[in-house]
């Protein structure tokens, strides 16, 4: 199990630079091209067969332990070690990982995004799948720093190299505000160490480690630092401005992966850095979190509102990544109530936005390479209206992603949110009641407008009327029947049903949020042995 966690974290890093060397001659199939794709393919697809082979070997009897470690000194001097481990907490986010990156690869195989040699785009894809895996490997707090700050290089070209309109502008804003974040993150981070005298964020986190020499000051400063780098990284309301234009930007796989991946990296921070190490600065901070989490709830959903009217040229992708504000308020609600409902409704929604928005973002990348546009006035046009009727396969997967999305009770949303409003109405003791009941109150309210704005997604792209697209024979004259009349808009083109590798890409995100509705179990028997004793100082 060591061995095999430490491959996991390992083999995507040895992966990226064999990417960058010439394939050998037997492998190059048609072309490098080829090669270098389905190479992708190939290294990806063994660290998901790792990380299942790794949950199969997992001790369920004991999650809240750390298993499969591995502890080496790196950096005597600062006592910075080499230490992994995963528990109930950082093992769905390794698997998920796995997961939406061998289907980002798969994907690619077959839909390379426009740009410069897919080597390069590979072997970033890997390097990025390396980071995020050792963000939730690892066991020191200078090791997570650099993971956390190692995916940043990937995303940046991925966006500056192969997205769309505006994407230099859009990779800068992400690199900026991100790495400002992640300064003011690294003071915190030495703050605990110097003060504490360790980096080991398991004896940090246990109350008769080194964290009983945290003072109430240290640990109030602390978390604020800390907390604002991974704020950034959530996207916290008002530090989200520049999740919309790297969504928007981003090639559909940087998107998914963006979604559904590096925005857990932030409140997996939270659980894992913040509420056992420095608990009394976050009962401290706990409302002020609550608080700007509900605004963000609303703000969201506000957001695509205005976004899904009408006339007003609003982007799907763009409305997306607006709700994933929304979405990921829900997750920063159940961290502020500091109890374990409202933790584990937290993890649970990590997970659940992981699937749902990266199907989201996959089928509206398809979308825009089938109809060249994701403005959604185009799309109630006559570019794709009326998906029902046009590519009912493709619609009816679309719609399955947006009722998942608001929360449908019997998939992956639900349980998510209902935990952390659950949270929300009894938090932690010491914490005012009514202020969270108010919180819970707003985020019901952001239930409700998530419900519209998704519901008339559904209604302006995938209902409508359905032109008339079968051959008709010629009239008397010459003319096609199907030819407009003078005035009248042309028919729309046809659109695409889904494809044999988008049904393998995207079946498996659709079928986890219906087993993770159904079967809420198999996750929260996971999370909470481990929250409760996160939350219980380590016993």
């Amino acid at each position: 199990m060591q061995i095999l966690l430490a491959g996991i974290v390992v083999l995507p890093l040895v992966g990226a630079l064999a990417a960058l060397l010439p394939a050998p001659a037997g492998l190059r199939g048609r072309n490098p091209d080829q090669a270098v794709l389905r190479h992708g393919v190939t290294v990806t697809g063994v660290v998901l067969a790792a990380s299942i082979a790794l949950a199969a070997g997992f001790d369920h009897d004991h999650p809240a332990r750390m298993q499969a470690t591995t502890d080496l000194s790196w950096i005597p001097a600062l006592d910075i070690r080499i230490h992994l481990g995963v528990d109930g907490i950082s093992l769905p986010l390794l698997v998920l990982t796995a997961l939406l990156t061998f289907l980002c690869a798969l994907y690619t195989y077959f839909a390379m995004p426009t740009g410069p040699s897919p080597k390069a785009f590979v072997a970033l894809l890997l390097f990025l799948e390396a980071g995020t895996l050792a963000t939730f490997a690892v066991l020191d707090l200078m090791l997570f720093f650099l993971a956390f700050e190692m995916v940043l290089i990937p995303m940046y070209f991925l966006i500056a190299r192969w997205g769309g309109a505006g994407k230099q502008a859009a990779a800068w804003k992400f690199i900026l505000y991100t790495l400002l974040g992640s300064v003011v993150m690294l003071l915190g981070l030495l703050l605990i160490g110097l003060k504490s005298g360790t980096f080991d964020m398991v004896a940090l986190a246990t109350d008769n480690g080194p964290n009983a020499q945290l003072s109430h000051t240290v640990q109030l400063i602390a978390v604020l630092a800390v907390g604002i780098g991974l704020a950034v990284k959530t996207p916290m309301w008002p530090l989200h401005s520049w999740l919309p234009d790297a969504h928007t930007a981003a090639p559909t796989v940087g998107s998914v992966l963006l979604a559904g991946v590096l925005l857990k990296m932030g409140t997996y921070g939270f659980v894992r850095i913040a509420l056992p190490i420095t608990p009394e600065g976050m009962h401290t901070f706990a409302p002020y979190l609550a608080a700007l989490a509900a605004v963000g709830i609303i703000y969201g959903s506000l957001a695509c509102l205005a976004l899904v009217r009408k006339g007003a040229g609003g982007d799907l992708k763009r409305l997306i990544a607006y709700s994933s504000v929304g979405h990921m308020g829900f997750v920063l609600l159940g961290i502020a109530s500091l109890n374990p409902a409202g933790v584990n409704g937290a993890l649970f929604a990590n997970i659940a936005h992981g699937l749902i928005t990266g199907l989201l973002f996959f089928l509206v990348g398809a979308l825009k390479d089938r109809t060249g546009s994701t403005d959604l006035d185009a799309l109630a046009g006559t570019t794709g209206a009326g998906l029902y009727g046009r590519a009912p396969r493709f619609g009816g997967l679309l719609a399955f992603g947006a009722v998942a999305s608001l929360g449908l009770p019997g998939l992956a949303g639900f349980w998510g949110e209902m935990l952390a409003m659950f949270g929300a109405f009894q938090p932690a003791a010491g914490l005012s009641r009514p202020a969270f009941l108010t919180f819970m109150v707003l985020a019901g309210l952001g239930t409700l407008l998530t419900a519209a704005y998704l519901l008339l997604v559904v209604r302006r792209v995938c209902m409508g009327g359905t032109p008339h697209l079968a051959p008709i024979a010629p009239l008397a004259d010459g003319s096609d029947p199907d030819d407009p009349a003078p005035g009248e808009p042309a028919p729309a083109p046809v659109i695409p049903d889904l494809a044999r590798y988008e049904y393998a890409a995207w079946s498996p995100l659709a079928v986890l949020t219906v087993l993770a509705g159904l079967w809420p179990a198999a996750l929260l028997g996971l999370t909470d042995p481990a929250v409760q004793q996160l939350l219980g100082g380590g016993k």
